[in-house]
């Protein structure tokens, strides 16, 4: 019964076995790609640029990944290698990470060559290899009868058949397990060949004869990795171009062998030794010198950037508060002139309903006031382009109301206070209110302030001319604005009672901003656009009080 349970489901599912085949492979592709992403996350990958494996590689910031999950302080390394540099030869003490280096840099370029981001930062560069060929560990074999130096030379030598110019070759301990002599001769010439054939190899090592091979064959480099010699631990930082020492005196004093034996043990080290020992300690504490400067001159160089970028930015806010003030300063001095004109003109206004006699005062009245207009609007082109040095000079003398006061901007004219602000002060100035600020005020006297405009004066002046049409086509709408103003006040100087502003139809830029000072303007009764015999809308007929 079983069996026939069996055969019928089989039978049911068999015409869906293709799509059922299609789905399990989509789900394995699925699988696989939420696997790489959760890695990525993990470990705080980043894509890295792919290069040939002729032009090495470059890696900044890598991180093993069995390392950073047991949770410990992984430090990380930085290693580049260049188009001309093919062995890279790591030197240095005994749980000093070289064996960990060697895996971290075979298993990043395997992890990207299967789709896998590695944990580097960015900027990192990572080689596409044919082959990774990796000689790590003790693969000593009874059954085999291989020492642990046999099995490595039968590894070397299938490196050696196989390995080409875009392979990675990896050796640990190369020249171990055997006399060292003969170990680092037999080293010294598998690294020379495979250096010759532009094979990318990075091997480890204790022997100090093997650590003159880059003085002797182009394309080797050493490396080391440092250690602490006081606290007598390694530091696991990567040095690029300069071999490593063992230590290994100086970790059997950490594990308290007896003086009299490490005494006798340093006598036994050849003169030689000795001094190249000393040499590569004094490399290295330079080395420490040259690192610990340039870290203090970068933490300069950026504190110096920074404090740069703040005083430009400083500059620019002072300089727009500047801009700010004067336009601010501009528009009152500009609305108080405004106003006074108008009291002016409506005093004679009302003069013109008396006798002859008043309107030849009025019209006396009106010129000086039209004069002191001039000087302040010859003060206000000089505000536009005034020294910012003599704006943000500081001004020593305190103001307060009731004061007597020069204004600079008008040339030394006295004024008095009539209210302080913030930064500037509001001066009246015969018949005009200024607001001026503060850095352009000195105190002064009653008697040098300015007599007041009469208008008991008597005799003739003569005719103001005025044009009773201006054109202001081809203009811009910025440059308008003076033009027609100064027209109407030329207009109302000399009693016209009309003006015609040609400003052309075009887009109507120019007629919208002829409209809207007209509408601001006290002096004028009413505007309108001309008539079909008039010029139609590219003609603005104003109509004056």
């Amino acid at each position: 019964e079983i069996d026939r349970i069996l055969a019928e489901v089989t039978g049911r599912l068999r015409p869906q076995r293709e799509a059922m085949q299609i789905s399990l492979e989509a789900l394995v592709v699925l699988d696989s790609l939420v696997a790489r992403a959760r890695f990525a996350i993990d470990f705080r990958c980043v894509p890295s640029e792919l290069s040939d494996a002729t032009n090495g590689f470059a890696i900044v910031q890598g991180r093993h990944p069995l390392l950073v999950t047991q949770g410990i302080d992984v430090v990380p390394f930085d290693l580049s290698m260049g188009a001309n540099e093919r062995t890279l030869l790591i030197s240095g003490p005994n749980t000093g990470g070289k064996t960990v280096l060697l895996k971290a840099l075979g298993l990043f370029s395997a992890l990207v060559q299967s789709g896998v981001p590695a944990p580097v930062e960015n900027g990192s560069r990572i080689a596409i290899f044919d082959n990774i060929y990796a000689d790590v560990g003790d693969e000593q074999s009874i059954l085999a009868s291989l020492s642990t130096f046999s099995a490595h030379l039968k590894n070397l030598a299938e490196v050696l058949a196989s390995a080409t110019n875009r392979s990675l070759v990896l050796i640990d301990e190369l020249g171990s397990g055997t006399d060292p002599i003969e170990g680092a001769a037999l080293g010294g010439a598998i690294l020379e060949a495979l250096t010759t054939r532009g094979t990318l190899a990075i091997a480890t090592t204790h022997l100090g004869a093997l650590k003159e091979l880059a003085t002797q064959v182009e394309g080797v480099v050493n490396a080391s990795l440092q250690f602490d010699p006081v606290a007598l631990a390694p530091t696991y930082r990567l040095t690029k171009g300069i071999p490593g020492r063992s230590y290994g005196i100086s970790i059997a004093r950490r594990l308290k062998l007896p003086d009299d034996v490490l005494a006798r043990a340093e006598e036994r080290i050849p003169v030689d030794e000795r001094r190249v020992t000393a040499l590569l300690a004094d490399l290295e504490a330079r080395e420490k010198q040259l690192t610990a400067k340039e870290k203090e001159t970068g933490e300069i160089a950026e504190e110096t950037h920074k404090r740069s970028r703040r005083i430009a930015e400083r500059e620019r806010n002072v300089r727009e508060r500047e801009r700010q003030l004067e336009q601010s300063s501009r528009r009152e001095a500009r609305q108080y002139l405004l106003e006074a004109r108008a009291e002016v003109e409506q005093t004679i206004r009302d003069l013109k309903a008396a006798s002859e006699q008043n309107q030849n005062a009025a019209r006396e009245a009106r010129k000086r006031i039209e004069d002191l207009a001039q000087e302040q609007g010859k003060a206000l082109d000089r505000i536009e382009t005034e020294d910012a040095e003599s704006q943000s000079r500081a001004n020593d003398e305190e103001v307060s109301i009731g004061d007597f006061v020069e204004v600079e901007t008008l040339g030394g004219r006295v004024g008095r206070v009539v209210e302080v602000r913030d930064g500037e002060a509001l001066v009246a100035v015969g018949a005009l209110k200024l607001a001026v600020p503060r850095t352009a005020l000195r105190l002064s006297t009653p008697e040098a302030a300015a007599p007041a405009v009469s208008v008991n004066i008597r005799g003739d002046m003569p005719e103001v001319h005025a044009a009773s049409e201006i054109d202001v086509r081809g203009m811009r709408v910025g440059e308008v604005e003076d033009i027609v103003m100064h027209a109407v006040d030329a207009a109302v100087r000399a009693d016209l009672k009309t003006v015609r502003i040609i400003h052309g139809k075009g887009t109507g830029a120019l007629r919208e901003r002829v409209a809207e000072m007209l509408r601001k303007e006290s002096r004028v009764a009413n505007f309108r656009l001309g008539a079909w015999n008039e010029g139609g809308a590219g003609v603005t007929v104003v109509e004056l009080k």
